[in-house]
Order: structure tokens, then sequence, then C-alpha cells
């Protein structure tokens, strides 16, 4: 069971620091590598999960953050509500499995599928294939990974508030400090990067989930 804890913390602490490098305590020492697909496993759905907190990323906040000019960019998970953290932990899981069907038991334990789209869809595995590059969702699953590899923000209050990844979606472009623009580059196709920066408006993927666990939508 410990170990399973601890595997799921360094998988998500691991991702927002770039998925491949070692996980490093706050004070300094080294904590671990980020386990193999294979070693990790991904849990079932609505399964037992961990209760204790991932670590913040340290070295994260060298991305830099927009003083006074928007919402305040966050990279610590540690400070994210259990709930949320059981949610992205699924997610999280299942992305990296490379098998679009490993999400459809994250959508369907829950009351409400997350939107995909403006209009309704039926069915977002089938939706997800359809729009992908090759029929088999893998990059829209990869998209999904770079988003959450981003730092997020906090938006809205009460009943309105969300967590929103990534954080270009709520900040203006045109603010972006050089490493928050690396950060940028990382997360969206250059060819859209481009436009993106100069119009100032984010317009790529992006994935909200309320205080509550609730994943509200993953779409363009």
């Amino acid at each position: 069971m410990a170990r399973r804890k601890n595997v799921i913390i360094m998988a998500l602490a691991a991702l927002v620091a770039g998925a491949t490098v070692l996980v490093y305590a706050q004070d300094g020492e080294m904590a671990g590598a980020a386990p193999s697909k294979e070693s990790a496993g991904a849990p079932p759905s609505g399964g037992d999960l961990p209760d204790q907190k991932p670590p913040s990323v340290p070295g994260a906040k060298g991305a830099g953050t927009q003083a006074d000019k928007g919402p305040k960019v966050l990279y610590d998970l540690g400070a994210l509500p259990d709930p949320v953290q059981r949610t992205l932990t699924e997610i999280v899981f299942a992305a990296e499995t490379g098998d679009l069907e490993a999400m459809r038991p994250v959508l369907e334990s829950r009351e409400f599928r997350p939107m995909v789209a403006a209009a309704f869809v039926a069915d977002p595995i089938a939706y997800w294939k359809e729009h992908s590059v090759d029929g088999t969702g893998r990059d829209v699953l990869a998209a999904m990974l770079n988003m959450l590899a981003s730092g997020f923000v906090l938006t809205g209050k009460g009943r309105d508030a969300m967590y929103v990844w990534p954080y270009f979606a709520e900040v203006d472009l045109a603010t972006l400090t050089p490493a928050q623009e690396v950060e940028f580059y990382r997360a969206v196709p250059p060819e859209l990067a481009a436009a993106m920066k100069k119009s100032g408006k984010y317009s790529y993927y992006r994935l909200g989930i309320s205080p509550k666990g609730v994943w509200h939508y993953f779409l363009q």
C-alpha cells in the first residue's frame, strides 16, 4: 500500500517537473526517479487512492509569474484539495497507458462526463479518436499530459471555483516571462503557438477540475 502511494505521489510530481526527470525533496535530497509505466500501473477509477499529498516540485517557481497581471500561477500539487489530487491521479495514469480506452472508466465513473467540445458529445472516446491525427487518440492523450505538466491557476470563487490547466488559458500571453514562453512552447505545437502569441490569447486544449474533484472539461 505504501509503495503504491509513493508511486502515485512521484508520478504526479514528475509530471509537473517534466515527466522524465528525478523528483527531489524540498531539502534538496533525491527522492527517487519517476516510475515506469510497467512498475506504476494504472489504479482502477474510484479505487484505493492516496491519502498523502504529492510534494511540491522544487525549482518550479523558477518559471516565474505575472505579478499583478492576472491570476497567480500555481505549481504546488500538494496544495490542491484531496478530491482534485485523486481525479488528477486517475487522469494521468489512464493517459500514460497510451490506450484511449483506459480513459473510459475514468469518464464513466462520474455522474457527468467532462465536456470535450462546445456541442454535446455522447462518446468522448469516439470523438477523440475521430479528431486525432491517426485515429488512435494518442496525440490527444499526449496533449492532455502536456497540459497537466504546466502550471495551473484557480479561477472563480465558491461554486464557480475551478482549477485550470494550463495557466496560459487564463493569462495574457504577451506578459509571459522567457521561462514561461519555454513552458508555452512545450505545451503548444509551434505552428499554433505563433498565432496565439500574436493575438495574445490562448486557444488550444485546456482542462478544468472543480475543488470537489469534478472533471468539468478538456477541450479546445
